[in-house]
Parts: structure tokens; C-alpha cells; sequence
């Protein structure tokens, strides 16, 4: 096998993607903030928001999800790679047959996926990390190609939408293929990306524009739609958070917040002190977000 095909930012399947919007989001930010340099995307998800906007504003990324982290890392990471190293690695996944037994068989074969294409995902996964450790791989090209890894799963994930459950008793019809992500070699050198809590981040940064897209319901909902959970570690973990998790409390609790109160939680979760700011700032802060 000699080709290779490729994928760009969007072709990601993935709950809250807001590529179809970015039109919309980018006319907003062209017509409303002047003089924008650096901007902030505290909960990027996919990114696909982050890549709306030139190379000549320095990007911010941060998603709390490792996952998504590595994505970004991979789209707007400053650190150089070789994209040869990434197409030569790529045809030789492609062209491997079953595996040995893995992690990913032991765990999920024939769930999200087939046995035989669990044996090539955690030999893919295992190759990259062996790869980074011998240095091998940077950092940029470790994340380039998990993300390449990610893509493919989610092409031929036998699920019902999202991960919260797989379809028993399915054919198989698809194996794993994966793709030469087209990551710019040229990113600007002053982009960071993030993998931490958002109202912690954002004491520490400083962006001109903050776009804010939290994820909808609670963590231990979303975490069920977008994340492989049947391995029983971590379907315990879910379940003992949900267990802890009040959802009446909460909602009983947000309803009691009046409006100059949620104003003044959003401005804080972004670093500003509402008390310091007439009602005037506030809200020019807020229609900048």
C-alpha cells in the first residue's frame, strides 16, 4: 500500500462540533472586536472554532478532556514536525493485519469495535508512545498521529451516535483506515494549548477575545456521549460520579441567580473582577466574548 488519504480539522465525528457555524461566529468577531491579537478558546472541544481564525492571531486552546488536548496539540501546537515522518508512519499502519492480543482487545473486541481492528488500534496506540519515548517522535508528531488514530476510530465505531452504547450483534463492514492529518507546519510560534480546568486557566492568561462554549449538561453526562466507557475502570468511575453529582441541586441553584449575578459569574470565570467595573464595562466585556 502506497497512498494515503487526508483529513482536515473537521472531519472529526463529535457531539457540539460548531464547524457548520463558524461563518456566523467569524462575521460576529469582524464586525464587533477591533484590534484582536490573541485569542482564547477555553473549552475548544475539536477546535474547529480556534481554526476559523488566521495565523497571525495567536491561538489559545484549552479542553479539560485529554483527548481533545491532543487534537489541538496537533492543529495549532507551535512545535515543528516532519510530515513526511507522519505520511511514512501512516502507510505502515495501514498496511498491518491483525495483531497480538492488546489492551484494546481484552477491553472492547467486538463492541465499538471489531477484534481484529482492537488488536490494530492498541498496536497503534502502544507504537506511537514506544516511538515518543525513544524520541523518536516530538511531541507535535506524537499528538499528530494519535489524532490520525482518533479520526479512524470514530469512522468505524459501531455506536448509536455517541459512545453511551454500541450496537450488539453488528457486521463489521468498515476497518480501520486512518488518515494524514493536514496540521500547518507554520503555526504561530506564540499558540499554547491547554488540558486543564477552565476557571483555573483563565487567572493565568491573558487574550483579547474569549469565546466560551462549556459543555452542555453535566461533565459525567458528556463524558458518556463522546468517550470509549465500557472499560469497567472507568465505567465505575462515571458511575460513582454521577452517584455524587445532585443535578436537582444544581438546577435549584442556578435558578436562584439573578441576572447582574450571572453577569458577575461570567465575568470572574474569565478572570475580570465585577466589583472594580461600572454596569457599562460589564457589559462591553461580555458582548467581547
Amino acid at each position: 500500500m502506497s497512498g494515503y488519504k487526508t483529513s482536515k480539522i473537521n472531519n472529526r465525528r463529535y457531539l457540539g462540533n460548531k464547524y457548520k457555524l463558524l461563518p456566523f461566529i467569524v462575521d460576529v468577531v469582524e464586525k464587533e472586536c477591533r484590534n484582536i491579537k490573541v485569542i482564547a478558546d477555553i473549552f475548544a472541544g475539536t477546535g474547529a472554532v480556534s481554526s476559523a481564525f488566521d495565523k497571525s492571531k495567536v491561538i489559545i486552546t484549552n479542553d479539560l478532556m485529554y483527548s481533545n488536548y491532543i487534537c489541538n496539540y496537533a492543529w495549532f501546537g507551535a512545535e515543528n514536525y516532519e510530515p513526511q515522518k507522519i505520511i511514512d508512519l501512516v502507510i505502515k499502519y495501514n498496511s498491518l493485519g491483525s495483531c497480538r492480543d492488546n489492551y484494546m482487545t481484552r477491553n472492547f473486541a467486538n463492541t465499538y469495535f471489531s477484534k481484529k481492528d482492537c488488536s490494530k488500534i492498541g498496536y497503534i496506540r502502544n507504537d506511537i508512545e514506544q516511538l515518543f519515548k525513544k524520541k523518536q517522535i516530538n511531541a507535535r508528531e506524537r499528538a499528530i498521529l494519535i489524532t490520525s488514530l482518533l479520526y479512524a476510530m470514530d469512522k468505524i465505531a459501531q455506536t448509536c451516535g455517541h459512545y453511551d452504547a454500541y450496537r450488539k450483534g453488528c457486521n463489521y463492514e468498515n476497518e480501520l483506515e486512518l488518515y494524514v492529518p493536514l496540521a500547518p507546519v507554520d503555526n504561530n510560534p506564540k499558540n499554547k494549548c491547554f488540558n486543564t480546568d477552565a476557571n483555573l486557566l483563565v487567572r493565568e492568561i491573558e487574550a483579547d477575545l474569549v469565546y466560551i462554549d462549556p459543555p452542555f449538561a453535566s461533565g459525567a453526562d458528556y463524558a458518556k456521549k463522546v468517550f470509549v466507557r465500557r472499560n469497567p475502570k472507568v465505567a465505575e468511575a462515571i458511575a460513582q460520579a454521577e452517584q455524587e453529582l445532585d443535578i436537582d441541586e444544581l438546577k435549584a441553584g442556578r435558578k436562584a441567580f439573578t441576572k447582574d449575578e450571572w453577569m458577575d459569574v461570567l465575568l470572574r470565570s474569565i478572570g475580570m473582577e465585577p466589583d472594580e467595573l461600572s454596569y457599562r464595562e460589564k457589559w462591553l466585556l461580555i458582548t467581547r466574548m
